[in-house]
Formats: structure tokens, sequence, C-alpha cells
């Protein structure tokens, strides 16, 4: 499939039937397909054509999906942007992307960029009379670059195709069981593969609804459950984190939800049943990158839930875990999680050498360590390059952190590993403390030692108001490590 049909084949079926929505309004399906079309008008005015790249810097809103279809409809590519990266930062996507034109909100941003820039007036004021007709294209043109966090260097482009997301959009429907009475509350960035994804395009496929919260706030996130009465929604831990400080006396209606999806970062099975037990919602947790389309392997709707695994793999997908050979190791032993199958990337752009150490033989190599246990469900044990090797003993910072999770006045934690002269490295561990905990350090040692063995107890546990994030909600250890190293 490719995803320029999709407004089209809506309209066509149920005009008038609900499309997307955020605060400022709603659109129906013969309205999302006028928009879009206005909008790719727009967009092949100003010279966009089939295989042009087009950034958009825009906050969620209706406009950034209106854009992404328009984009598409015209075969171009799109290249979403986090509008809260700084001016070198956005600038650095725009020119690696080889953007022809920045679609924003603001001519002050756009100018920043060194791009041409289409405000949003200019995007809904297309001709439509001068669009060309619509024509079949191949699904295994290029859809998205999505850009990765940069972590361990710059940011890189990952490209995926239309062939990329129909696969992903396919197998989300079938494991979610999705259909046109689904409703998705998109609270998650639509810069990130899990937004467009799960959030917007496989709920718009099935025949839903997307409504959109824009930014994420704790205390107006249960009202917009109560308002527009979702079917499910998909977050980060440090989201279900937030929503778990409520006061106590916060008990919203939640009974429209089927289920939420946990992804980005293992979830610890405490945080969990607590947020199950008092929301009343069902949470499945999920695993994948931005390189396999969003997922690759997610907790069963029906059957058996494993908090604390990342679950089965999904329809269409093949994920093995494997030795420093690529040889596929016995159940219940640790590895590299491989994942191969439709979902897939087609690289990293302009970086063959960096796709051929990634992708090798069709595998997508994760760079991740995990398990399989008896029945087939995934645990993810840790990154590979966060792996603390103390006095030649491999520790792994999430067992550290599980532990950490497992005392009532944790809110987050997280492990990273500081340099030693004698054991080489030993884990620094840094909490934030549920509000208006009296817990402290020795507290928290004495509960981690309870629990732990000798060598993997935490060296030091610090205690901050709040740990840092990156851009996707994630604990941003690089972060952390950079303040231990600056204290050195």
């Amino acid at each position: 499939m490719h995803f320029t049909d999709l407004p089209h084949g809506r309209a066509l079926v149920d005009p008038h039937g609900p499309a997307l929505a955020d605060d400022t309004g709603a659109l129906d399906n013969a309205a999302f397909l006028d928009r879009t079309e206005r909008a790719a008008a727009a967009l092949a005015a100003r010279g966009i054509a089939e295989g042009d790249v087009v950034a958009v810097l825009l906050p969620n809103r209706v406009e950034l999906i209106i854009a992404l279809f328009a984009a598409w409809r015209i075969g171009a590519v799109v290249t979403p942007i986090n509008p809260v990266l700084g001016a070198a930062e956005a600038r650095y996507q725009v020119e690696d992307a080889g953007a022809r034109l920045v679609v924003t909100d603001g001519e002050e941003r756009g100018r920043e960029l060194g791009a041409p820039t289409m405000l949003l007036a200019e995007l809904a004021a297309g001709r439509i009379e001068d669009l060309p007709d619509r024509r079949a294209r191949p699904a295994s043109d290029l859809a998205l670059l999505i850009y990765t966090s940069g972590t361990t260097g710059s940011p890189k482009g990952v490209m995926l195709t239309h062939a990329n997301l129909d696969a992903m959009t396919v197998s989300f429907a079938e494991w979610f069981e999705l259909g046109p009475e689904d409703h998705s509350l998109l609270v998650l960035p639509l810069f990130h593969a899990n937004g467009i994804v799960l959030g917007t395009l496989t709920p718009l496929r099935a025949g839903g609804r997307v409504t959109i919260t824009g930014r994420f706030a704790r205390d107006r996130f249960f009202d917009d459950v109560e308002r527009v009465r979702p079917t499910y929604f998909s977050a980060v831990p440090a989201i279900y984190a937030l929503l778990s400080t409520l006061p106590e006396d916060v008990r919203p209606d939640t009974s429209s939800l089927r289920f939420a999806v946990c992804g980005a970062a293992p979830m610890p099975v405490e945080a969990i049943e607590r947020f199950e037990t008092r929301f009343g919602v069902t949470i499945v947790e999920g695993y994948g990158l931005s390189e396999s389309t969003t997922a690759s392997t997610i907790n069963p709707l029906r059957g058996p839930r494993k908090p604390g695994t990342v679950g089965l793999p999904l329809p269409g997908q093949r994920v093995e875990v494997v030795d420093a050979d690529g040889r596929a190791v016995p159940t219940g032993e640790r590895g590299e999680v491989v994942i191969s199958g439709p979902v897939v990337m087609a690289g990293y752009l302009g970086r063959p050498d960096e796709t051929a150490r990634t992708i090798v033989d069709g595998r997508l190599h994760t760079g991740d360590i995990g398990c399989f246990d008896d029945d087939g469900y995934l645990r993810i044990v840790d990154r590979i390059k966060d792996m603390i090797i103390r006095g030649g003993e491999n520790v792994y910072p999430k067992e550290i952190e599980n532990a950490l999770y497992t005392h009532p006045d944790v809110h987050e934690a997280a492990v990273v590993g500081r340099a030693d002269e004698v054991l080489g490295e030993v884990p620094i561990a840094f909490v934030s403390l549920v509000p208006g905990s009296p817990a402290n350090a020795p507290e928290l040692s004495a509960h981690a030692a309870r629990l732990l063995a000798r060598f993997k107890q935490p060296e030091v546990i610090e205690i901050l108001s709040e740990l840092p994030k990156n851009a996707v909600g994630k604990i941003d250890k690089p972060t952390l490590r950079r303040m231990l190293r600056e204290r050195v």
C-alpha cells in the first residue's frame, strides 16, 4: 500500500465520518481529503516534486498530519523535526535530509533553518484544480526520514518506505483488533515513529480516528480521556509515572479505553501493576525501534500478559536472540536481539557503512540484550553499550533499576557506569522519589542490598528532584554519564 491513497479511500467510503481532531477543531473524512489536496497543491506550487524531501517542524496538531499526507500525495518524502530542538540541531537535520522546504508555524523559526519555508496559511491555500491527477505509486517509495536521538553520535536518518508502513500498520491492526470504532488519543510526539505509525496511521487505516491532545500535561490527560472517549493510547514509562503521581482522589472514568501501550523503554512490573490497579487500564508493554518501523514484540490483548516482558513477536516479523557469531542461543540464554521481516528499514540515509553494520543478511541488529522464556515471550535485559563490567563481572543496569523500583517511594531510577581505577567500572544510581517521600539514599542502599548480590549493588545512590529526559520521554542516560564525567 502507498499511503497517498488513504485520505481518498476514507472519503469515498464514509465522507462524513470523523477523521482527525485537535484542540482547535475536528475534520471529517471529506474535509481531511480536501485539506490534504489543498496542501499538496501548495507544495507542488512551490516546486516540490516526486522524491523531494519536505521537513515539517510543528508541534502536535492536525496540520502536521495534513502536511504528511500532502507530501505523499505528490510522491515526496517527509522528515518531521522535533520542535524543541535548537536552531543548530534542527538545521543539521534539514541539511542532512536534503530538505527543499520546511513547513513551520513561524517566520523566525524558518529563517533559522537556512531553507525555504512554508507557513500554515500558505499550506491551507493551495488550488486543488492545479494539482495533477492521482496516480498509482509503488510501495517501495521512501515515505519518512525519522532521525534517531543521536546519543552515540550525530543523529541518523532512518529511511522508512511505504512498504514498511504498510507492513507495520497491518501488523498493529491485527494484533490489537482495530476497526472503525477505534479512536486513538495521540499524546506522543509526531516526530517519532510511534506517534506517526501506531498513534495515527494505524487507526486511520483501520477506519478509526485520531484525537491529538497537544503537549502532554499530567493534570489534563484524564480530562481528555473522559471528554473524547478514546479506545486506546500509546505512551512511554515517564508518562505513566507522572500520571501515577496524581492526587489519590483523582479517579477518572477510563471505561472507554480497551488498552494502553507502553514502549520506548522497559516499564517496571510494580509500576505497571500500580497503574492498572488504580486506573483500571490494561497496559500492554512492547518493544521496537525506529529502524523496525515502531514495534516488533508486544504483549497480547488475548492470552497471558507478562509484565516485565515485552511480549511476543508481532505478525509478519521474526525476532531472534543470537550470540556474537549470529547463531540463535537456547531459550533462557542472553544474546543480541535481531529482527527480520518487511518492517526493517531501507537503511540510514547517506550512511552505507553504518547500514551494513546494522543490517546483516537481512537481519536488523538492535544492540539490545534479551532472552526468550519458555513461552516465547521476550525480555529485554539491557543495551549492549549500557552493560557495566565491574571487576570482570557483567552488571546489567536494568536489574539494579528494577530492584530499586520495588521500593514504594521510588518514582524513577536510572543506573549508569562510572570509571573506577581498580574495578574498571562501578554502577551509580540516580533516583527521584514520589512527592512527599521521606526516603533517603542510605535507606535505598539497604533496600538494594537485600535484593542484589554485592557486585551488583550501586556504589552510590544519588537522589534528584527529577531525572533528565530526552525528546521522546526516555530517561536520558547520556546526560547522567556526562554529569559524572564533569564531576571527575
